[in-house]
Parts: C-alpha cells; structure tokens; sequence
C-alpha cells in the first residue's frame, strides 16, 4: 500500500511476494478479482503455498467462487459472512510463522477489518498487501456523537444518532477503520451548546 496522505490510503494491485514462504489470502466479493489477477502473476509454487479465505456475496452467483476454487490453491475455505471469515483468520494468524505473506482484497471497511485483527497479531500496516475492489461506500464516525455511519456514498450525511448533518472529511482513521464526519453547521452547534439562538 502506498500512502500519498498518511492519512488516507490510496491502494495498488496485489503483487506476489517472490520471498514468502506462505502466503495468507482473504477476500470479499469483487475482491476475487484481484485474487484471480494475483494468481496469473504468480509462478507455479505460490499456489502451493496458498491458503485463501473468501465470503461471497449474494450477488455474486457461483461464478466467482468457481474461478477462485480453480486457482488450486493449496487451501480454500468458502466462509458464509465476514464474521466467519475473521474467525478463520485469527485461527490461522495465532499459529503463523515469520515469512507469511497477507493480502487483502475488497472494499474499504473490509480491508480496514482485516488489518485491525491482522495488527493484533502483530501484522503492521505496512507488512500486509491490500487492494480496494468494490463499492467506494465509506464508514464514516460522527466526531460530535461517536456512532458510525455505514455505507456512505456521499460527500454529506445525516448522523443517525444525534441528527447533525456531516461533512465527509478525507481523513481516515487506521484505528476506527472509519473517515471522519464534521459537522457542516459548526457555528450553528457553538451557538447552540451556549444556549444561545443560531444565526439565521
């Protein structure tokens, strides 16, 4: 992953680590994509190295999830939700060794689950190797209220908690795997704690 904000991630293609002795894979969705192009960069030993964990999507069919289970790799678990998929992962994190490569494929909030579990293990950032396929729907905080919006597609909500129209700003949080949202009305809010009327 490569960081122009160190703030923000901007994420490239997956690329096979030639110096890896095992290679982790988890993806979600369209994310199975960029597993099928990682493989056909690959050479004929990586998928005996391989372990991969998906979670398909509703919509997706069988079609993704044959191209996966024709890629061969060494193991393949189908997990019916993320929370499985998590599970699988922890259980493979606790006993992997030095030399393990982790790649990630999917959407924003899905990347961002994989490496806070990933960092628990020890895994930092800058180890594991992520690919944003998918939805741009964003998990956004409310700074005023701590809830989260899911699945933002637009450059303002509504906080569902305390109702305060946000703007989303390009800040992400590594930590919340969430942007941040400010409130758009921030003098309005000022005059509002002071108990004092809103300028129109």
């Amino acid at each position: 992953m490569h960081r122009i904000n160190p703030s923000r991630p901007v994420y490239s293609a997956l690329e096979p680590d030639p110096c890896a002795e095992t290679h982790l894979i988890v993806a979600e969705a369209e994310g199975a994509s960029a597993v099928t192009d990682l493989f056909s960069k690959a050479d004929s030993a990586f998928a005996e190295r391989a372990t991969l964990l998906y979670v398909a999507n509703s919509s997706d069919g069988d079609a993704l999830v044959e191209r996966l289970e024709r890629l061969n790799a060494k193991a393949f678990r189908l997990l019916p939700d993320v929370v499985w998929l998590l599970r699988g992962l922890a259980q493979f994190l606790e006993s992997a060794t030095m030399g393990t490569a982790i790649y990630v494929a999917g959407t924003q909030g899905f990347i961002g689950e994989v490496a806070l579990l990933a960092g628990t293990y020890g895994a930092g950032l800058d180890s594991l190797r992520m690919e944003h396929r998918g939805s741009l729907a964003k998990r956004v905080r409310c700074v005023h209220c701590k809830s989260i919006e899911e699945q933002v597609v637009t450059a303002t909500v509504i906080c569902s908690q305390c109702k305060v129209r946000l703007l989303v700003r390009d800040h992400y949080s590594h930590r919340l795997n969430a942007f941040m949202g400010v409130s758009i009305d921030a003098e309005n809010l000022i005059e509002q704690s002071h108990g004092r009327k809103p300028v129109p």
